[in-house]
């Protein structure tokens, strides 16, 4: 299938930061956050991002010269995105498309611009939308159980997750996780994770001890800790 042409993606924020979670903690990163999410996990940081009202689309300049999260938005081309970080001259090469859910839109496009100029491309995703982006897309999924969106993590997803990184609170997070990884197994050279919600500590104990026992990897908020976006 041919990419499409001229998509138009709705983004809610770009800025230049450090990769705090995951296998690319610590790598300098532009974060590109679209707009739009119905899976609704209650944890959600960024809530702001999971309605797209068409009263709320501004021009792309105020989008990344924003101050503070809003739910503001931009519809911009690929070609529009490349040439915005050319000009705001990043000197990150990794960009992360994160969200609000950003496999609910076709990255193929987008991914592929990126790549042409040199960038590195990852995106973050619930995996409960089918996956469109280059093959060379580092992909983290970040598995969403019983979310009150209803949406279930595809076996599609779960296949070409390059990264799981999972959230937990609790043993019961475990458990589901462990059903999931049966029903929805990874590829074998996925990298798994499991990551703390909101830093709590009986979280973090049971990550750690999960990790341990299985040779996991901990996936810590580093940009929480940082008090960095």
């Amino acid at each position: 299938m041919e990419n499409p042409i001229n998509n138009i993606y709705p983004i809610n924020e770009i800025f230049q930061t450090i990769q705090g979670e995951g296998v690319f903690t610590g790598v300098p990163a532009i974060f590109i956050r679209l707009q739009g999410c119905p899976v609704g996990c209650p944890w959600c940081d960024t809530q702001h991002t999971w309605y797209q009202h068409q009263e709320r689309q501004v021009a792309l300049s105020e989008v990344v010269e924003k101050a503070a999260p809003s739910d503001t938005w931009a519809g911009v081309t690929a070609a529009s995105i490349v040439a915005e970080l050319q000009q705001r001259g990043y000197q990150a090469k990794h960009v992360v498309i994160t969200g609000g859910e950003p496999a609910m839109y076709d990255l193929r496009e987008l991914a592929t611009a990126l790549e042409h100029n040199g960038y590195q491309l990852q995106i973050e995703t619930s995996g409960t939308f089918a996956i469109q982006t280059s093959a060379d897309t580092w992909v983290t999924v970040s598995p969403k159980l019983n979310m009150p969106g209803g949406y279930l993590v595809r076996p599609d997803c779960m296949q070409r997750a390059n990264e799981i990184k999972y959230p937990v609170a609790m043993q019961k997070h475990i458990d589901e996780f462990d059903k999931l990884l049966q029903v929805c197994p990874p590829a074998a050279t996925a990298v798994i994770a499991l990551q703390p919600i909101s830093q709590r500590p009986r979280a973090t104990q049971l990550a750690m001890q999960v990790c341990i026992e299985r040779n996991w990897r901990l996936s810590v908020q580093m940009h929480k800790y940082l008090n960095i976006e």
